[in-house]
């Protein structure tokens, strides 16, 4: 799916819903995360890199890479489901593959699958210094759609 929504971009509509949902999570504010793509089925989110999101060794800790890893596939499902319905995470696993390091880290989150209820994304992180990008973690999510309480 990744290569086709390369070139697509979400409605103004979706995009709109799904920033609003974004801004409405305290935990990306407290990071600092941003978001920085959104396109049907796909999701870009990045992490500067600060003081206070790093481990004792000065990498971007696992808790904030694996923390906008699940927020970027949550969101790239997100992107697909009807205007009435929210996204809850069900399970996800990563694997840290390097330390993360770099100006930033950028979270990409893209859809396996979706179906009526689950829906399956693909999560990558990379750290990206100086333009290079290098894949420190990837996983898989699985994530409920849910009606929107009235």
């Amino acid at each position: 799916m990744e290569n086709r929504t390369q070139q697509e971009q979400a409605s103004p509509e979706v995009r709109e819903r799904v920033r609003a949902s974004f801004d409405r999570q305290g935990l990306m504010s407290h990071l600092g995360a941003r978001m920085t793509r959104i396109a049907p089925g796909l999701v870009h989110i990045v992490l500067p890199s600060r003081p206070e999101v790093t481990q004792q060794h000065g990498y971007f800790h696992a808790g904030a890479t694996s923390a906008i890893a699940d927020s970027a596939g949550g969101y790239a499902a997100y992107t697909l489901f009807p205007e009435n319905t929210e996204v809850l995470t069900v399970e996800y696993k990563i694997n840290l593959l390097a330390p993360a390091i770099g100006d930033h880290i950028e979270a990409v989150g893209t859809v396996l699958k979706s179906g009526r209820t689950l829906t399956v994304c693909q999560l990558e992180v990379h750290g990206v210094q100086d333009g290079r990008h290098k894949l420190v973690a990837n996983g898989q999510q699985t994530l409920i759609r849910v009606n929107r309480p009235e």
